[in-house]
């Protein structure tokens, strides 16, 4: 696997529109890694994002344990609950 991100690592993007979502690393190649949180990006179609756009989290997801979707999006929700409330209301 390329790019030093590990398959299962809960990461966090930094950039792009998905900017402060939490996703899972379901696979990396090509100098890309694939990211997938079980509700925009499905395990079966994950996202390709470049390694420089992503921080790693602390925190690994055991992916033979999370083989649907669902599963996934539980395991995320913490990380993006907390993501949300730390996130400042944006006035009109």
């Amino acid at each position: 696997m390329g790019c030093g991100m590990e398959t299962g690592r809960v990461v966090r993007s930094i950039a792009g529109h998905d900017r402060d979502r939490f996703y899972v690393v379901v696979d990396a190649g090509d100098g890309k890694v694939y990211i997938a949180d079980g509700r925009l990006r499905k395990l079966a179609k994950p996202k390709a994002k470049n390694p420089l756009h992503i921080r790693p989290t602390s925190n690994a997801i055991d992916l033979e344990n999370c083989k649907t979707d669902k599963k996934l999006r539980e395991l995320l929700k913490p990380y993006n609950d907390r993501a949300q409330a730390a996130e400042p209301q944006r006035g009109r």
